[in-house]
């Protein structure tokens, strides 16, 4: 079947879904006028009355309005297709053990409403996501079923505010893209992991630097969020390709990076060079540092950076990682290495000769990225400078932004 037969017969199919639950819905709140009448009635409350907020209704609304502000978060609800589409096994991955998942869920529309009722009440926004495979590889009639209820069931809940998937370069093209515009896709996450050709062949992706650019260019041409996935330290990987890439993901301007330092997974060829003493990772070390030198740049170009390192539970769990720059709170280090950075630059223009100690101002909430662990970020400055400094917060200043005083 064509991909708009396959259309057709979906949306026949939701609509008289749909159908059979308003019926349903209809039936069981037939009583429900007579019921709020009898509420009224009863409560003894008088019309004039409806209007006056008491001593008790002033505090709730209070509290309620801290709450909400409170719940101004984001959530995402991820549905793993691991390793469907993918034409070929990439050295570095294995996503059963990423994810913790052998298999999609069986019924998407009620895997979504589970986990939106365990986040109501606590997001102001949530995403739909499919990860873990090349999604737009999917075969038509599985992927538009996929993105059929996960559409209907975004318009039966306002707090879902877009769907959002991961894919392959080269499995992007102006039919893709209107089909994913259509089901009302708002995100595209290209898995580009390096801009070098050579890195590419040797880790097995199957695609060129080149599809990654021209993917990415047409994705920001049909007014998806374009981000892109990098991941340092492959095969091959060196300084100078890493900056290589950095520079050209920062050429294309995407609008978020998740930057994933390359870690050994249990079960991936990977895994068999190292052992062979084919293949060194990065220490954790060198990860972060390559991340605190990149992170800066992608956001003074107004790129977030939306995840730093392999967090998953389920690899400490099920003892994933063999080697390789893996730590449960790998962007927090980095976010320390990068005030770190921060204040040793601007020591750099200040004369200390003869200080004892000092003041390191920063915005509210980030005492700790500048103190770092164990307070190792303060020792790091003593042993280069020779003064003791103490950290305070200073609500005038911007996010991430620092002032010394001597």
């Amino acid at each position: 079947m064509k991909i708009s037969e396959i259309k057709k017969e979906t949306e026949k199919t939701a609509k008289n879904s749909e159908r059979k639950k308003e019926i349903a819905k209809t039936t069981k709140n037939s009583g429900t006028k007579k019921e709020i009448k009898k509420t009224t009635k009863d409560s003894g409350i008088k019309k004039s009355d409806k209007n006056k907020q008491t001593d008790r209704e002033i505090t709730e609304n209070a509290d309620k309005n801290r709450s909400d502000r409170k719940r101004e978060k984001h959530a995402t609800i991820p549905i793993f297709v691991p390793h469907l589409a993918c034409p070929n096994q990439c050295v570095f991955c294995n996503q059963e053990k990423i994810s913790g998942t052998k298999t999609p869920p069986e019924n998407i529309s009620k895997f979504l409403e589970n986990a939106a009722n365990g986040l109501r009440g606590r997001f102001s926004s949530v995403d739909i996501a499919f990860f873990g495979g090349s999604f737009t590889g999917i075969e038509p009639e599985r992927m538009i079923s996929y993105l059929s209820q996960a559409k209907n069931f975004s318009a039966s809940r306002p707090e879902i505010t877009g769907i959002r998937l991961s894919t392959r370069p080269d499995y992007i093209n102006r039919e893709i893209l209107e089909l994913l515009k259509e089901y009302g896709v708002t995100a595209i996450e290209l898995g580009c992991q390096s801009f070098d050709d050579d890195i590419l062949k040797k880790t097995k992706r199957g695609h060129t630097s080149k599809d990654t650019e021209n993917a990415s260019r047409l994705i920001k041409k049909y007014g998806f969020e374009l981000v892109l996935q990098l991941m340092p330290g492959l095969p091959g990987d060196t300084e100078e390709s890493i900056r290589k890439t950095m520079t050209k993901t920062l050429d294309l301007a995407p609008d978020r990076v998740r930057i994933y330092p390359c870690v050994v997974i249990s079960g991936t060829p990977l895994e068999k060079m190292y052992l062979n003493g084919e293949f060194k990772p990065l220490s954790t070390e060198e990860a972060v540092e390559i991340a605190a030198q990149y992170i800066p740049l992608f956001e003074s170009k107004n790129i977030k950076v939306i995840k730093t390192g392999l967090h998953s539970s389920d690899l400490s769990q099920n003892e994933g990682v063999v080697a390789g720059p893996y730590h449960p709170a790998f962007g927090e280090l980095v976010r320390q290495k990068i005030y770190l950075n921060k204040a040793e630059a601007e020591l750099r223009k200040m004369n200390v000769e003869g200080k004892k100690t000092g003041i390191i101002l920063v915005s509210t909430g980030n005492i700790s990225k500048m103190t770092g662990n164990k307070k190792s970020n303060l020792k790091t400055l003593f042993e280069k400078t020779g003064v003791c400094f103490s950290v305070k917060e200073d609500a005038s200043l911007r996010q991430d932004e620092i002032k010394i005083i001597l």
